[in-house]
């Protein structure tokens, strides 16, 4: 009998695991300065990101570079980076790996919610220990901000709109002193300073602008940068194959995902995200996030459909199925759009290509 290590048994591991070796490659040669407290140089950190054919390190962001290098540039600086950008647009992914290549730790992170209070961004108290002894650094439970001041890491804050106002403004003080205070506890106890390479990195999504608007206070500590939906097609079909075969390797499933039914997940994402086709028919866009993570969800549930319930081939029927329900999700009303899509632009390529037709076959399913 055989038992799996901790990491082969990881249903995802974080990426400073699953890049391991490539950051040990560019730690080795790198020779350029580092921030003090960068595990990395800045050039390392964006070859790491957008990839270097030399030392075998793959890219992993689909998208402008330019991008890279003022998020890089930002997070060296005394100000937080602000990731903006529609759902889907690989924000969280780029924070993961910024953290992983700069600190070596992409785990200290908050996932922010309605709910999200300041002791889970700042520090807690572990109440029994707190009844026995008082207010001591034996009690005090270190929340991600106060991990990372100490640690001199990185902090991700997920979707830091979907946070309340004034539990957001916690982060004013840190951001400007970089300091986190424990009224409760004295003397060299009482504040805990931020090591260097504390930064703060943020992500927001553009569709929950509004719901909890940052005071321009907190704004005033942040870079924006928006990360935009690829536009290249090829460089989008690219993205999308490699990250399915990356996730199949993870489940050890084997299938045909032929390049033509890969076009063709690609011209219907873009055909409905765009609201134009390349033929110029116009579409109503659907309310439902058409993004590269989406396609990629797509492509991996097609991918299984083909493998447990078809023959292993990945056809336009699998892609169809899983569009469907991609589309649907968010409003029952988008139906009528995706149907207009088959009856108009599907049923016309059909006519012309066989992967079509079995796109066309499967808008039965609409009617469920």
């Amino acid at each position: 009998m055989t038992t799996a290590s901790p990491s082969s048994a990881m249903l995802r591991a974080p990426a400073e695991q699953i890049h391991a070796a490539e950051l040990a490659r560019l730690a080795e040669q790198d020779r350029s300065a580092r921030p003090p407290g960068w595990k990395l140089s800045p050039r390392a950190v964006r070859s790491f990101i957008t990839g270097d054919d030399k030392l075998k390190v793959t890219r992993k962001f689909y998208g402008d570079d330019a991008l890279i290098d003022r998020a890089i540039v930002t997070l060296m600086s005394d100000r937080g980076l602000l990731l903006v950008g529609e759902p889907g647009t690989a924000k969280s992914m780029l924070s993961e790996l910024l953290a992983a290549a700069i600190s070596g730790h992409s785990a200290c992170s908050i996932q922010g919610t309605a709910g999200s209070t300041e002791d889970q961004i700042k520090y807690g108290w572990n109440y029994a220990l707190l009844l026995a002894e008082g207010p001591s650094p034996r009690a005090l439970v270190r929340g991600p901000m106060y991990l990372a001041m100490q640690q001199g890491w990185l902090c991700r804050f997920e979707e830091i709109t979907r946070v309340q106002p004034e539990i957001q403004d916690c982060l004013i003080s840190m951001l400007s002193e970089k300091l986190i205070r424990v009224p409760e506890l004295s003397g060299d106890d009482a504040s805990v300073h931020a090591a260097r390479g504390f930064n703060v990195l943020a992500t927001a999504n553009i569709r929950d602008r509004g719901v909890h608007e940052m005071s321009s206070a907190l704004k005033r500590r942040f870079n924006f940068e928006t990360v935009r939906p690829i536009q290249d097609r090829k460089l989008e079909t690219r993205l999308i194959r490699e990250q399915t075969q990356a996730l199949l390797a993870r489940a050890e499933v084997d299938v045909e995902f032929h390049p033509d039914v890969v076009d063709l997940l690609v011209t219907a994402f873009h055909d409905l995200r765009q609201g134009v086709t390349s033929e110029g028919v116009v579409l109503e866009k659907p309310t439902a996030v058409m993004s590269s993570a989406e396609a990629v969800s797509v492509a991996y549930a097609a991918c299984l459909d083909a493998h447990y319930f078809g023959g292993g081939e990945v056809d336009g029927g699998h892609v169809a199925r899983q569009l469907i329900g991609t589309v649907l999700k968010d409003n029952p009303d988008d139906g009528k759009k995706l149907a207009h899509y088959f009856d108009v632009v599907v049923k016309q390529r059909a006519a012309r290509a066989v992967q079509w037709k079995r796109v066309l076959d499967a808008r039965r399913e609409l009617e469920r």
